[in-house]
């Protein structure tokens, strides 16, 4: 395993409380560019960082610099354990996001998907309260996290047998939808795992060790499934800040949890599986919710006109 500590701990903005998001290559640039758009576009006061590794190339660099979008290398991440995701390739990158555990140049850290769009204002998220950084992952309120969906909806054969509805967190908020969309289900509850595209995180070195010590000596790594999400729900079981789905809306919620859902109350929408919204042509989106991302998308782009920027992204 290649050395996974953060290479350069100096900070790239002012701000101590940061969002940030990683990139590894273009195809998910341009959905990094109207991510950081949308926070803007909601008044964030807090910079978005895209944390790329050394698989990012060359014209991806000149797309974030021309956009001044902030960035900072990072190491690949991998367990010492193979787990063969070939049915799921995307969750060999997802290894890397566990990466802000390790950004201790900064007091708070909200690590947000390329494949989100920020509907409202979220900069509360920098103010949950978790433990303090010196508590070492021994608290209970180790990082803050929305739930997994459970239920496998595209029945995809390679997941768990334990992945069906009755098994999954969100069901268990069906009969009360107004709390839904203030409070998680409890930590514990369903399968007790987090979803990985949005993680608030107090960064610690000895919490990220903790991290990289399952990773690097615990056979367990052989059945985390899902890659970082399964290895944070395993390690820090019912000890994670559940927040509601409006925080990390996955867009497949809006059919299997209609009971909860909410359009008017969704804060950041998450484009898991294929197609992305960005794989589709304007006005020939799969289902409306890609159509929201399109609109912000022609947004971006017709503001970066005005301001001379134009590229492929």
């Amino acid at each position: 395993m290649a050395d996974s500590t953060n290479p350069d701990a100096t900070r790239v903005v002012e701000s101590k409380k940061v969002w940030t998001t990683l990139i590894t290559n273009t195809k998910y640039l341009s959905g990094l560019l109207t991510l950081d758009h949308s926070l803007k576009t909601h008044g964030t006061k807090y910079p978005l960082i895209a944390l790329y590794t050394d698989t990012f190339p060359e014209e991806g660099h000149r797309a974030l610099d021309i956009r001044k979008i902030p960035k900072k290398r990072v190491n690949y991440l991998l367990p010492s354990v193979h787990k063969d995701f070939s049915n799921d390739p995307r969750f060999y990158d997802c290894w890397s996001k566990l990466t802000p555990f390790s950004l201790e140049e900064y007091d708070r850290v909200v690590q947000l998907d390329s494949d989100m769009l920020v509907m409202r204002n979220m900069d509360e998220l920098m103010d949950i309260e978790l433990d303090p950084a010196d508590s070492d992952g021994s608290g209970n309120r180790v990082f803050a996290a929305s739930h997994a969906c459970v239920c496998n909806p595209l029945k995809k054969p390679h997941y768990p047998n334990n992945w069906v509805p009755e098994n999954c967190a969100f069901t268990s908020q069906h009969g009360n939808p107004e709390t839904a969309q203030k409070e998680g289900a409890p930590a514990s509850g369903g399968l007790g795992m987090p979803n990985g595209g949005l993680q608030v995180v107090n960064p610690s070195k000895a919490l990220y060790n903790l991290i990289l010590e399952r990773m690097t000596t615990d056979t367990a790594v052989e059945s985390y499934e899902f890659a970082d999400q399964s290895l944070l729900g395993d390690l820090f079981y019912g000890r994670w800040v559940a927040v509601p789905y409006t925080y990390n809306a996955l867009k497949t919620l809006r059919a299997i949890h209609a009971p909860i859902w909410r359009d008017n109350e969704v804060k950041n929408i998450h484009y898991i599986l294929s197609p992305k919204p960005w794989d589709e042509k304007p006005g020939e989106e799969s289902e409306e919710t890609h159509k929201w991302w399109t609109n912000a998308n022609l947004e971006r782009l017709a503001e970066e006109k005005k301001a001379g920027i134009e590229d492929e992204f």
